[in-house]
């Protein structure tokens, strides 16, 4: 009978392949306040330490599965690296593999400050298929769901649980955003109204500035400089008078006049 079970467990191993090894761990959302935390492309991850030690040798790889909620229960652990999903194929696997490292990147440390894995950051990537992994952004809300999953030389070797369900933002239509007046406040179209007629009040008042400026340049005027006079110099003033009358002369005297000749004394 014990060697009927053990032809049974070879059997079954043989047949399943592998037996993975799992790690109690879950990976979730990090709970830290981080902006951006869920994007429409990217989710943020609390970084796993101390979970690895006792499962992970120096030289194996630690890989973060990504997959859509619905394909969680078809993803097989790849056996080799030639198995490995890459992220290219995203829409039509419906998972990929990315973020690889080693054990050395989870080091399980006193006094660690805890970090966080951003899933979805790398966009330079996305359209290189040269490289081993891409942490490309992420197409479609989802939902997903995430694992870590260790490799070695013989394939795969251990394994978290899968995350709960990873919903992203959803990012609305140009067309479906309402921007018709009647939706905001009285207050607020009164501001509006106000604030730009007074920026228009103040293009006007510059553009007319400039116009002018440009007017007394074009026209070539120079201001007028006004002499001073020299030092020592005195200009009289001259005055009309031609408003006075002229002075008559005073009549002489009747003894000063000449008297007239009779012609007895001519004679």
């Amino acid at each position: 009978m014990e060697l009927l079970l053990l032809l049974l467990g070879l059997l079954a191993r043989t047949c399943a392949g592998r037996l993975l090894e799992t790690i109690p761990y879950t990976p979730q959302i990090t709970a830290k306040s981080l902006e951006g935390k869920l994007t429409a492309t990217t989710f943020t991850l609390d970084q796993p330490i101390c979970i690895f030690d006792q499962y992970v040798n120096s030289t194996d790889d630690i890989w973060l599965v990504v997959a859509f909620t619905n394909a969680t229960t078809t993803f097989k652990n790849p056996t080799s690296p030639g198995q490995i999903p890459p992220y290219q194929k995203l829409s039509t696997t419906l998972h990929y593999m990315t973020l690889k490292t080693s054990i050395a990147f989870y080091p399980c440390a006193e006094n660690r400050a805890a970090s966080v894995l951003r899933v979805g950051s790398d966009t330079s990537c996305k359209d290189d298929r040269s490289l081993e992994y891409c942490n490309g952004p992420l197409s479609s809300p989802g939902p997903y769901r995430v694992k870590f999953l260790v490799l070695d030389s013989n394939g795969s070797k251990a394994e978290t649980r899968w995350s709960q369900q990873i919903m992203l933002k959803r990012g609305r239509q140009p067309r479906s955003i309402d921007t018709w007046p009647g939706r905001r406040s009285g207050t607020m179209v009164v501001i509006t109204s106000i604030l730009s007629s007074f920026i228009g009040i103040l293009v006007i008042l510059f553009l007319c500035t400039v116009a002018y400026e440009c007017y007394k340049l074009w026209r070539g005027e120079e201001p007028a400089v006004v002499e001073e006079p020299r030092a020592g110099s005195f200009q009289e003033r001259q005055y009309d008078t031609h408003h006075i009358p002229p002075s008559h002369a005073p009549p002489q005297p009747l003894s000063d006049l000449p008297r007239p000749r009779s012609p007895a004394a001519s004679l």
